[in-house]
């Protein structure tokens, strides 16, 4: 794992959380966590390079979360996809004035994924 980017997930559904690892682990090192306060905790230990984050979530929703993320020095540069099924217009902008790096829309498919997230972090394919 020594030298892979850590790409964190954040969502309610396993099955989301799942799909997302099984895609990106060959290429990046995968943290997975089921709520925003997680995520949250996840880093401050971690070097996170990339999140990838619900907005509906029980607790802490994917805007909240995004707050707190861009409040944070250390933690505010990271960049941020949006993984939702919300793709009304009015979230989006919502989403893009926050500063959100991607939109991706569910259901997930690989090729999207792979393809969004090596945009985000200036990869080639």
């Amino acid at each position: 794992m020594e030298g892979k980017k850590i790409i964190l997930a954040v969502d309610d559904m396993a099955s989301n959380l799942r799909t997302i690892k099984v895609v990106l682990e060959k290429q990046f090192d995968v943290r997975l966590a089921k709520s925003g306060e997680t995520a949250l905790s996840v880093l401050k230990n971690e070097p996170v390079a990339l999140i990838l984050l619900d907005i509906e979530m029980p607790g802490m929703s994917g805007f909240e979360f995004l707050e707190k993320l861009k409040n944070n020095p250390d933690a505010k540069d990271i960049p941020v996809i949006f993984v939702t099924s919300h793709g009304d217009s009015d979230v989006v902008r919502e989403a893009s004035k926050r500063g959100i790096k991607d939109y991706i829309l569910k259901p997930i498919t690989p090729e999207k994924l792979e393809k969004r997230v090596h945009a985000a972090l200036n990869y080639t394919l």
